[in-house]
């Protein structure tokens, strides 16, 4: 019972740290949409969006990150053998690349704040693409923690399923943008 428990409080933190990823880096998409805005105006919203940033990284993101950890790794105390199956190596495998994508949020977080107001220095299409690495991210998770053994067995079907599911994702994100220049 404890272990399902402790499941539970894992999936629905992960949704929140994952809610709190998603909005961080929308918000990082915003910041930058100001570009074009009068001074005034750009001011304004680059201060609540610095301030956003920071209450949403440090109020809901890193602490529902740290209770998404700290359940992963009660469940991997109370059920050691999830350390000798190779799906769950894949998992954590896809997780490294998570703390990668946590860490480049933490830094653009600070980023925002030592800029007071300048403009954020990385191309608008590029943050709206960064956005979606959390989705890659997430896609591949939970597809490898539902399917467990049969994400080893089917690997090639998975993996040319998440290149054209990226490809569309990217293609997407390039349509909205020009579509977006272009009014």
């Amino acid at each position: 019972m404890l272990y399902t428990i402790i499941k539970a409080l894992h999936i629905i933190f992960m949704v929140s740290y994952f809610a709190g990823i998603f909005y961080l880096v929308r918000i990082f998409v915003y910041y930058k949409d100001t570009d074009e805005f009068t001074e005034e105006k750009k001011k304004i919203l680059r201060e609540q969006y610095t301030f956003m940033a920071r209450r949403l990284w440090n109020i809901i993101t890193v602490p529902a990150g740290v209770i998404m950890a700290v359940c992963g790794l009660v469940m991997i105390f109370l059920n050691t053998g999830l350390m000798k199956m190779p799906w769950f190596h894949l998992k954590l495998t896809f997780l490294i690349g998570l703390a990668i994508y946590h860490y480049w949020c933490w830094k653009k977080v600070l980023h925002l704040k030592e800029l007071h107001g300048d403009t954020l220095p990385i191309a608008n299409i590029k943050l709206r693409q960064a956005n979606e690495i959390a989705t890659f991210i997430l896609f591949l998770v939970v597809f490898t923690v539902i399917l467990k053994s049969m994400v080893i067995e089917y690997w090639w079907q998975l993996i040319a399923g998440f290149f054209v599911l990226v490809f569309l994702i990217m293609m997407t994100v390039k349509l909205v943008n020009k579509n977006k220049k272009n009014k």
